[in-house]
């Protein structure tokens, strides 16, 4: 008969550490409650100092994150986020993934969240099944990068250390917006529908809202399209494409 395996010397895969971000103390007693249950690590803090504090101190693999905080509104605790420097131990390396968890559900909000690097936006009541297949997704996201390079002209991808560089400058760019990039460089010359970009960048369609692509596109063009040639190009009524310059034929 096999001998029974000692269950204290069963290596695990470590739990994903998530930090919640909330001044309403049902959620933050409630809330982490169902995420440790789901098989998630978590902390929680009342307002921004001490998340950035919390966060510093032990680097979340995500942090969600309320708009609506007692010191600082969260689109402020996200700029200090990303200014803060990353532990190479999370696991995905870069800035870390961050989901707002908010009652404001106005589009300005959404889009200026999303626009300082925010992955996902959720509003308030929310169903918590949902909540969670949305945290998953966006682990799934940020820590499955392939490793091989890509270059596009002067534009190159290193995925593991998350470093994107255009002429030898560096770029950074939010995680969602590195896979996006990503995505579209790993299919550099072929033209990307909407739906094909929300189903491998998102990995869900985000509510039906194929918007975010466009919002998504525009960010990406101000950062690595700030020089000639451009590289990322709109094909109207079909997606996006990115693309070298083309060789022109005929005489010199």
């Amino acid at each position: 008969m096999a001998e029974a395996t000692d269950p204290r010397h069963t290596a695990a895969a470590p739990r994903p550490h998530l930090l919640v971000v909330d001044d309403e103390p049902t959620v933050r007693e409630l809330l982490p409650a169902a995420l440790r249950y789901a098989g998630f690590d978590v902390d929680a803090a009342a307002n921004g100092l001490e998340a950035l504090d919390m966060a510093a101190r032990q680097p979340p693999d995500l942090v969600l994150l309320d708009i609506m905080l007692p010191d600082m509104d969260g689109f402020e605790v996200i700029r200090r986020l990303r200014a803060q420097p990353r532990s190479s131990g999370t696991g995905h390396g870069g800035a870390v993934p961050v989901l707002f968890l908010t009652a404001r559900d106005a589009a300005a909000d959404k889009v200026n969240g999303l626009r300082l690097g925010g992955d996902d936006y959720v509003t308030k009541p929310f169903d918590l099944e949902e909540l969670i297949a949305r945290i998953q997704a966006v682990l799934r996201r940020t820590k499955g990068e392939p490793p091989a390079s890509l270059v596009v002209a002067d534009l190159e991808l290193e995925p593991e250390g998350h470093l994107v560089t255009r002429a030898g400058e560096q770029i950074r760019l939010s995680p969602t917006e590195f896979r996006l990039l990503h995505f579209l460089m790993a299919n550099a010359g072929r033209t990307m529908s909407k739906g094909q970009i929300l189903e491998n960048v998102w990995a869900y369609d985000f509510g039906g809202d194929p918007s975010i692509v466009d919002t998504y596109i525009s960010y990406l063009r101000r950062k690595i399209d700030r020089v000639e040639p451009k590289l990322l190009h709109t094909v109207h009524g079909v997606g996006y494409v990115i693309r070298g310059p083309r060789k022109r034929g005929g005489r010199p």
